[in-house]
């Protein structure tokens, strides 16, 4: 059995070995080994569902305090820390009822009503979670929050009513996704949703669901299946090969883009690693089965254009911030359905279709 530092260490080794692999081309890209120490020792949220809630834009600390009561259980629940459970769901339902209007006074007017019926299925499923918590029921209590927490991510969405920032003026050719969009993805070996979220990389998602609505990976290959690490397509034509764009004539080069938690638009251009905050956390992490990035030549942080991958990554292999991934690739977005088909998909597998079914408008 491994002890805890030789796990960490051998974490840390795989995780350099998928880095030094994701270039499309070009010389090895490289990064300094990160000391162990700075692997962090917190829960990390690593459902992509969770992950897209909590990057959403708002200031309301009230739901925020109620989601970090719902979705923060889990390692509580993993180990059966029923009181502590059941202290943070009071603390909840005390929060909603005292701040109900405040909560709502934060919602677009013409969302209100919605939002009213929102919380009044919230108030009753924080009864019900602690009748399962009472029973000690986990299948019960998971069996709710889900759409719990769904439901405060529906409120949330409602309390934004524009786009809180610019993109830089160099890159206002390029197209925008000013919120977020939900794409169906049809392959041979199965359905997969993904939701791709403009609010944090407004121009890397903005390029996919273009391409997405030109059809352009309909019928593509993917290209890269390593067991354990990633699925990659979105190439055309060759590993060099993206997105050429029909007006221009030119390859559509898409640059780098990370937004940092606490930051109030995204940093472009370069690697976290080469600004010296490397370990900064990205509000889209690497954390979650699942994760699509862009990827881009090994010597290019600007060069990705229509390829991108799906993280393979058990969470436990890439903790948040402190990975090997965060702040050196573009992630915008995560399959929030259907993930268990990414673990089948080999070299020579299609994309048969992808369609955008939700948030289409949001193209700029």
């Amino acid at each position: 059995m491994y002890s805890l530092h030789s796990w960490l260490k051998r974490t840390a080794l795989l995780l350099l070995t998928l880095v030094f692999s994701l270039g499309l081309s070009g010389p090895a890209w490289s990064a300094p080994f990160l000391p162990l120490s700075v692997l962090p020792t917190a829960n990390a949220v690593k459902d992509g569902s969770s992950i897209l809630r909590f990057a959403l834009p708002i200031d309301e600390p009230y739901i925020r305090e109620i989601q970090n009561a719902v979705e923060g259980t889990t390692p509580q629940i993993r180990g059966k820390r029923w009181p502590e459970i059941r202290k943070g769901l009071g603390k909840a339902k005390r929060t909603l009822e005292r701040h109900r209007s405040d909560i709502l006074a934060a919602v677009a007017p013409d969302q209100q009503a919605v939002a009213s019926e929102q919380l009044d299925f919230i108030a009753q499923a924080l009864l019900d979670l602690e009748d399962a918590v009472a029973a000690k029921d986990i299948d019960q209590f998971n069996t709710i929050r889900k759409p719990l927490a769904d439901r405060v991510g529906i409120i949330e969405e409602a309390m934004l009513t524009e786009f809180p920032f610019e993109v830089p003026e160099e890159y206002q050719d390029l197209p925008q996704l000013k919120g977020r969009a939900t794409i169906a993805i049809t392959t041979n070996k199965g359905d997969m949703t993904v939701v791709v979220d403009g609010y944090s990389a407004p121009v890397t998602a903005g390029n996919f669901v273009d391409l997405v609505q030109r059809k352009f990976y309909d019928g593509l290959k993917f290209t890269r299946a390593e067991e354990s690490y990633v699925v990659q397509t979105g190439d055309p034509d060759g590993p060099d090969a993206g997105f050429i764009d029909p007006d221009t004539g030119e390859y559509r080069a898409i640059p780098l883009e990370i937004m940092v938690k606490g930051d109030s638009e995204p940093i472009y251009g370069s690697t976290l690693e080469d600004l010296g905050i490397y370990l900064d956390e990205p509000v889209l992490t690497f954390s979650s089965y699942g994760t699509m990035a862009m990827a881009r030549p090994g010597d290019d942080a600007n060069g990705g254009s229509s390829q991108f991958f799906f993280l393979l990554f058990e969470p436990e292999l890439t903790p948040a911030g402190s990975n090997l991934l965060d702040g050196r690739y573009a992630v915008f977005g995560y399959v929030v359905d259907g993930q268990d088909v990414l673990g089948t998909i080999k070299p020579g597998d299609v994309i048969e279709s992808a369609r955008v079914i939700k948030g289409a408008e949001n193209l700029v």
